[in-house]
């Protein structure tokens, strides 16, 4: 059925708000934007003159698309070559959505992103619908077809899950470049004790290489081994600059809110490292080097200037 200009116009004003919510739901853009396609598909099926309230209809359809993906995406993650982390995207990326709160910037943070991973698919919604796009319970309700009661159990349940695994405190984007700068400068001063004292003593590192490139299948646990890792990352090799192409330059940014470092080669993204800052210091370094979760940050990276690195790697 061919849409009507007005018609088109509707779902284009929505398409921001429907990227933005499944990108918080799958953690993944570009599986965001082949769910808001299908939504898109489904809504020039219907009979769009008969819908009384567009927005609702919408991201009821848009939702219940990213339920089914998240249900086969854990079947997909148990084969998953090593750990599996969201995709970031870098700081004035659209599909960030609204960051006007703290429940909305704490909703697209890597750390909240990443802990979504544990919640099951209904949990998921529930507290993305509620905390990042302020939908009410009874919104929510029609939107998942449960009953009001079970949507605030099931958003309470969510969000003690999220709340007892996060360690991330809110920090404005000057503070989170100069985290970001003396972190590196401990990282690369070749002084492990001055990097461990960044480090909280429970600190982790996580990296996601998609069996592309390479990255520990465990996790590094304790201030003493994430700052010897980040040791030996950062210092220059042949056989890094094999693997990614080139001498990387490295930049000081923010993704999904947060600190992060961006190693770049010949204008493509390479690797997102997000810090997540906890009250007593550095918590987590989470990577990601899967090239096919980097496409986005590179077409973004291309779009703005970022003046000169801070230094060269690899």
């Amino acid at each position: 059925m061919a849409l009507t200009m007005n018609a088109m116009d509707r779902f284009e004003a929505s398409m921001p708000r429907l990227e933005a919510i499944a990108y918080r739901l799958l953690g993944s853009a570009s599986e965001a934007e082949d769910a808001v396609q299908d939504t898109f598909l489904r809504w020039q099926a219907a009979d769009v003159d008969r819908i009384e309230v567009p927005e609702a209809w919408l991201t009821k359809v848009l939702t219940n698309l990213c339920l089914n993906q998240l249900t086969s995406a854990r079947a997909r993650r148990e084969t998953y070559v090593g750990q599996w982390l969201p995709e970031p995207l870098l700081a004035g990326d659209p599909m960030l959505g609204p960051a006007e709160t703290a429940e909305q910037r704490e909703s697209l943070s890597y750390a909240v992103l990443t802990l979504l991973e544990r919640l099951s698919p209904n949990e998921r919604a529930v507290y993305v619908l509620k905390e990042a796009f302020g939908y009410t319970h009874r919104e929510i309700a029609e939107i998942l077809d449960i009953t009001e009661a079970a949507a605030q159990q099931i958003f309470h349940r969510a969000k003690k899950h999220v709340a007892d695994g996060k360690a991330r405190t809110e920090i404005d984007e000057a503070a989170a470049r100069r985290i970001v700068e003396e972190f590196l400068a401990a990282a690369t001063s070749g002084q492990t004790d001055t990097l461990v004292r960044m480090l909280t003593t429970d600190a982790v590192a996580i990296g996601d290489g998609g069996g592309k490139v390479p990255a520990r299948a465990k996790a590094f646990e304790g201030a003493r081994a994430v700052a010897t890792f980040l040791r030996g990352m950062f210092k220059p090799g042949p056989a890094k600059r094999a693997i990614v192409g080139g001498s990387a330059g490295i930049y000081a940014e923010t993704a999904n809110g947060a600190p992060a470092v961006v190693a770049v080669v010949d204008g493509r993204v390479v690797g997102v490292m997000c810090v997540e800052i906890g009250a007593d210091g550095i918590a987590a370094v989470r990577s990601q080097v899967n090239p096919d979760k980097l496409e986005r940050a590179t077409r973004r990276w291309a779009a703005t200037d970022h003046g000169e690195p801070l230094f060269h790697a690899f």
